[in-house]
């Protein structure tokens, strides 16, 4: 298995911690939009909702970066229901988005998040372990209760507070670690 250390010493991946304080989706998509306007080449996948709602109970949509593709990966449980309704099924059609992004090499890839399915082994778990591998710069979200999880998976890469100071830091840090 390849380890997120192979390419370099330090992991050149963090994510954000979704504490509930703020919109992370949002969030995420608005740094890779940043990015772009500062002329960095962004690839991956953000989430959005198109029914306005929040959280994995309401419909879910991953936009790819670069075509706006959209993939649907959430599956419709009922009215009623309030369970997570995550596709795998949509995740791996999305999983695609991520292993182009590898093999192009961007000067920055953002992955909607490391969530319940990346945990268990699934979603997109090869993905990011092969764009650590190549020490892509990697920045994705994760909840609290995966944050553990996380940190075993890539190797002790940073937890970032919700905040644009401190991912601009990281970013600023780290884009310039992958041109040097």
């Amino acid at each position: 298995m390849t380890s997120a250390h192979d390419h370099d010493d330090a992991p050149r991946a963090a994510a954000i911690v979704d504490d509930g304080s703020v919109d992370t989706d949002t969030l995420l998509a608005a740094v890779a939009c940043q990015q772009r306007r500062l002329e960095r080449t962004v690839h991956g996948v953000v989430m959005t909702h198109p029914d306005g709602g929040h959280g994995c109970a309401s419909p879910m949509v991953l936009v790819d970066l670069q075509t706006l593709d959209e993939y649907l990966v959430s599956q419709p449980l009922g009215s009623g229901s309030t369970a997570c309704r995550a596709d795998p099924q949509g995740f791996a059609r999305a999983s695609a988005v991520l292993r182009r992004a590898a093999e192009a090499a961007p000067d920055l890839v953002v992955s909607n998040r490391f969530g319940g399915l990346e945990a268990e082994g699934g979603g997109f778990s090869a993905e990011l372990l092969e764009l650590m591998a190549r020490g892509i710069p990697l920045l994705t979200v994760v909840a609290t209760r995966h944050a553990e999880a996380w940190q075993r998976f890539s190797g002790g890469a940073p937890l970032l507070p919700p905040e644009g100071a401190a991912i601009d830091r990281w970013l600023a840090a780290t884009l310039a670690d992958a041109h040097a």
